[in-house]
């Protein structure tokens, strides 16, 4: 096998439902040589055989294993493993189209400085349905100087955290992942990145996002905040200043005390936002994610309201 050229990592923990398509996204892409740098997150569920079955028939794979550390820690160790001119992230459960790998290698090349590229991301109900789409948004500078210089209000970021692709030697000179960063890992990255050139987005649709109703984004929100603000006073703040160090260190206690289960509460209002996206659309499957709505929240009014307008 040739050189590869870039390096796909993904976390998996406890992902088996989905796992499957995920890995077979990759391993269907053509027109670049790469390997597919997987590291199991200490699972408990059907994953570690699943991927020990695709590791023993495909050699691009190179699987990993570890006990359970997190997102952070564990996109550490798959991208200090990473022996391709770029990495490219791609996060369990998602889905890469056809081409994806090819179009961004080329994408990255073909413009001058560029160091971070993502693409336009498909977001997907539990049912595969089509919610929404994200792209760039606004012009590439826009965002560049967003992160350079934007608010927590006014920030903004990629398509989707598995869209990202970058050079792998500029990922090791501004210090990769780190592991400080429980949450957010991602923006920590990309504020870090783009100080050293452009950041662009393939306009095509590369990627597909599934939303869960079990989505446990919202359970930490809290965290993410606290940490969100401490990347933007590091951003703000010289490397050598002593404050640098204090910042991280207060970064590395923002860890979540207990597995947090997704509540009724916060279950609803998944179920709502789905609902509300094919409502939009004039999707009669939105009456079923309302009446899932109601039936974990009672006294979710929207999701009365938008039942009410259904009949």
């Amino acid at each position: 096998m040739h050189e590869a050229k870039v390096s796909v990592v993904m976390s998996v923990y406890n992902g088996a439902e989905h796992l499957r398509q995920s890995v077979e996204s990759i391993l269907s892409q053509e027109g670049v040589d790469f390997e597919f740098i997987l590291v199991n997150d200490g699972s408990t569920d059907e994953s570690p055989g699943i991927l020990e079955e695709y590791a023993k028939r495909d050699s691009r794979i190179r699987l990993i294993h570890q006990e359970n550390q997190g997102l952070t820690k564990a996109l550490v160790r798959g991208c200090a493993e990473a022996r391709g001119e770029f990495i490219c992230r791609q996060d369990c459960g998602d889905l890469s189209k056809p081409g994806r790998l090819a179009k961004q290698l080329e994408h990255i090349r073909s413009g001058k400085d560029r160091v971070l590229v993502s693409c336009t991301a498909n977001y997907l109900g539990p049912q595969n349905e089509f919610l929404y789409r994200v792209s760039g948004q606004v012009d590439d500078l826009t965002v560049r100087n967003s992160l350079l210089k934007g608010s927590l209000k006014t920030i903004r970021g990629l398509a989707a955290h598995g869209t990202a692709f970058f050079p792998a030697e500029l990922y090791r000179k501004v210090g990769g992942y780190r592991p400080e960063f429980y949450f957010a890992q991602d923006l920590d990255l990309w504020v870090r990145l783009v100080k050293y050139g452009k950041i662009s987005f393939c306009q095509e649709v590369l990627y597909e996002v599934r939303v869960s109703e079990n989505e446990i984004s919202g359970v930490y929100r809290k965290e993410q905040v606290s940490l969100a603000k401490i990347i933007l006073a590091l951003r703000d703040t010289e490397t050598s200043d002593p404050t640098s160090k204090k910042l991280l260190f207060q970064a590395s206690l923002i860890r979540p005390q207990r597995k947090r289960k997704v509540s009724n509460r916060v279950k609803a209002k998944t179920l709502y936002y789905i609902g509300r996206c094919l409502q939009s659309q004039g999707d009669p499957a939105s009456k079923n994610y309302f009446w899932h709505c109601v039936i974990n929240d009672p006294f979710h009014l929207k999701a009365w309201f938008s039942l009410v307008r259904e009949l």
